[in-house]
C-alpha cells in the first residue's frame, strides 16, 4: 500500500558523503577567482571577473483549467468632455502578436480598446506615453481606455516581461481630423515650382549602446545550489513536493548584477529526487512580487507539457498536477512559459532525479552541477545592473556560460571537495536555452557515465556531449591529490565563466603521477 511521503525541496548539503549527509559547500562569494585559483587554471584562467516561443497553444496544447489571474491595477484614464470623440476597437492578443497590429484613430480623443486574450498566458496592451493599461488573463477579456490629446503615431506593446521583445507590438495612428467644410485652399496664379533636388541619404548610424543601469549595492551572489538526499531502498510512495518562481536580484560577477529567474531562488533550481514507480503530487507557487507569469514542465514527467499545461501561474497563484515517476533517470526541468527560451536564459531549470528501486548505488561524493547561457544587453565584464538581450539570444550569441548561475560559483572559497580515494558522483545538466556542452574534467576519466541520463553506462569516457534539456551522471574516483577543473570542452566558453573545481586531497600517489620537472611557465592545463 502506497505511504504518504512529504518531501521538503528546502537547501541539503550540496556534497553529499555516504557517512555524513550533513557537509556542505561554503556559501559563494562574489569574487569570481583567487590569484591561487588563477595560477591552477593556467591558460584557462577566467578572463575578470523564441520569438518562436513554446507552442503551448494550438496543436500542442489544448487550453485547460488554469489558476485566476487578477488585473493588475491601471490608472484610469482622464474624462473627456462630453463633446470629445470616443473611438472602440477590438483587438485580440496571442503569443506573440496583437491582431491587428496597426490601430486607427480619426481624430484625437477618448479611445477604448477592447483586448481579448487568445493565448495561454496572461497579456496586456499599453501605449506608450499614454495612461492606462487594457488586461487579459488566458482565454478573458479587458478593456481600457485611453486619452489621446493629439495626432500622432503612438506604439502600442504587450507590457509583460518579455513580451514586446517576443514580437507583441504595434502602432496607433491618430489623425488630425477632417478639415472644415467651407475651408478653401488658395488660388495659386504662379507656376508650379520645380521639385526639389532628391537628398542625398546620409550614412545609417549605429544604434547607440544600451545605456547599462548601475549595479545595485547590498547584493550578493546567488546561494549554491542543492543537492537532495539519495533516496534508497523503499517502498513506492505518494510524495508532496513544493516549488516556488522567484525572480531575484543578485551578484553574477564582479560589478555585475542581473535580475534571475528562478525555481526556489537559486540556479538551478532545487533537486528534485524521487523513486521509480511513486505518484509525485507538485504543488508550483508564483511568488506574488514576480513581474511575470511562470510555469514548470519536467522531462520526466509522462503528460501534457510535462505539466506546463497546468502550471502558467501569474503571479501570486499556484498550480497543482500528480504524475507517475514511471522512467528512472537523470531529467531536465524548466519553465515553459512563452517565450521560453527567454525564461531558461534567467536561470530557470533544474533537475530531477528518479532512482530505480534499490536505489542508486552508494558513493562517497554527489555534486549537483548545470550549465547555463546567459544573454545581457551589456559587454562580458561591463559593470552595472545588466538587463536581457533577446536579439543575443536568438543569434545564439551568449555573453556568459556559467555554472550555477555564476563566474566562480565552484570556484576558489566555492570549490567542491573530495579527498583521494573517494568515489564521486557528478548530476550534470544543461539547461541552455542553446548551448550543447562538451563536458570534461580535466585531470580525470570518467569510470563510466550515463549519456543523456540513459539507465545504460558507458565506461572509460573523457568528454561526453550534454544537449540543451538533458543531463548525465558521472563517477569516477579521485585517484591522486590536485585540484580537477570541470569544464565545457568548448573551451571558448571558459572566459565566459564555464568553469569549476574538485580539490582533492590526500597522500601522493606516484606510481599514478609524479611531476618530475617543473617547465618555467608554470602549472597549467592539459
Amino acid at each position: 500500500m502506497a505511504q504518504l511521503h512529504d518531501v521538503d525541496v528546502a537547501p541539503h548539503p550540496a556534497d553529499v558523503s555516504a557517512h555524513a549527509l550533513g557537509a556542505s559547500i561554503p556559501p559563494r562569494t562574489a569574487s569570481s577567482m583567487s590569484a591561487g585559483t588563477a595560477a591552477l587554471l593556467g591558460v584557462f584562467g577566467i578572463i575578470g571577473a523564441v520569438i518562436t516561443g513554446f507552442a503551448l497553444g494550438g496543436g500542442a496544447f489544448t487550453r485547460l483549467p488554469s489558476p485566476q489571474f487578477p488585473p493588475p491595477p491601471a490608472p484610469a484614464a482622464p474624462a473627456a468632455p462630453a463633446s470629445a470623440a470616443i473611438t472602440k476597437l477590438d483587438v485580440t492578443a496571442k503569443e506573440f502578436a496583437f491582431s491587428p497590429a496597426k490601430l486607427t484613430m480619426d481624430k484625437p480623443g477618448q479611445l477604448v480598446v477592447n483586448l481579448t486574450n487568445a493565448g495561454v498566458v496572461e497579456h496586456d496592451l499599453t501605449i506608450t506615453g499614454i495612461t492606462g493599461k487594457a488586461y487579459a488573463a488566458p482565454g478573458g477579456k479587458g478593456s481600457a481606455t485611453f486619452e489621446l490629446p493629439k495626432a500622432g503615431t503612438y506604439q502600442v506593446i504587450c507590457s509583460i516581461p518579455g513580451h514586446k521583445e517576443a514580437g507583441m507590438l504595434g502602432t496607433l495612428v491618430v489623425n488630425a481630423g477632417a478639415a472644415p467644410a467651407d475651408a478653401k485652399a488658395p488660388a495659386d496664379t504662379k507656376a508650379p515650382a520645380p521639385a526639389p533636388a532628391a537628398p542625398v541619404a546620409a550614412p545609417v548610424a549605429a544604434p547607440p549602446a544600451p545605456a547599462i543601469k548601475p549595479a545595485m549595492t547590498g547584493l550578493t551572489p546567488l546561494p549554491s545550489p542543492q543537492v537532495a538526499a539519495p533516496i534508497g531502498a523503499r517502498a513506492e510512495t505518494v510524495v508532496k513536493m513544493e516549488l516556488e518562481a522567484r525572480e531575484v536580484n543578485a551578484v553574477m560577477a564582479d560589478g555585475i548584477t542581473y535580475t534571475f529567474w528562478t525555481f526556489g531562488g537559486t540556479v538551478p533550481g532545487p533537486m528534485l529526487r524521487v523513486r521509480q514507480g511513486d505518484t509525485v503530487e507538485l504543488t508550483f507557487k508564483n511568488a506574488p512580487d514576480s513581474l511575470a507569469t511562470h510555469s514548470i514542465d519536467l522531462h520526466a514527467v509522462t503528460g501534457q507539457g510535462g505539466g506546463a499545461a497546468y502550471t502558467q501561474a501569474a503571479p501570486g497563484t499556484d498550480g497543482i498536477f500528480r504524475f507517475k515517476a514511471m522512467n528512472p533517470g537523470v531529467y531536465v526541468y524548466h519553465c515553459a512559459t512563452p517565450m521560453v527560451a527567454h525564461h531558461i536564459s534567467n536561470g530557470m531549470y533544474g533537475l530531477i532525479v528518479v532512482e530505480p528501486p534499490g536505489g542508486l548505488a552508494p558513493v562517497d561524493r554527489e555534486y549537483y552541477v548545470m550549465q547555463g547561457d546567459f544573454y545581457l544587453e551589456g559587454d562580458r565584464g561591463q559593470p552595472g545592473h545588466q538587463g536581457f538581450a533577446v536579439n543575443k539570444m536568438l543569434d545564439e550569441t551568449p555573453t556568459y556560460v556559467l555554472f550555477n548561475g555564476g563566474v566562480g560559483s565552484l570556484t576558489g572559497k566555492n570549490a567542491l571537495k573530495a579527498k583521494v580515494g573517494e568515489r564521486v558522483r557528478i548530476f550534470f545538466g544543461v539547461g541552455g536555452p542553446n548551448l550543447t556542452s562538451s563536458f570534461h574534467v580535466i585531470g580525470e576519466i570518467f569510470d563510466r557515465i550515463q549519456a543523456e541520463g540513459a539507465s545504460e553506462f558507458q565506461t572509460n569516457v573523457q568528454t561526453t556531449l550534454v544537449p540543451a534539456g538533458g543531463a548525465t551522471v558521472a563517477e569516477f574516483t579521485a585517484d591522486v591529490p590536485g585540484t580537477l577543473i570541470i569544464v565545457d570542452h568548448s573551451l571558448g566558453r571558459l572566459e565566459k565563466g564555464a568553469a569549476a573545481q574538485i580539490v582533492v586531497e590526500g597522500e601522493a600517489k606516484p606510481d599514478i603521477f609524479e611531476p618530475i620537472k617543473v617547465g618555467k611557465g608554470g602549472t597549467g592545463g592539459h
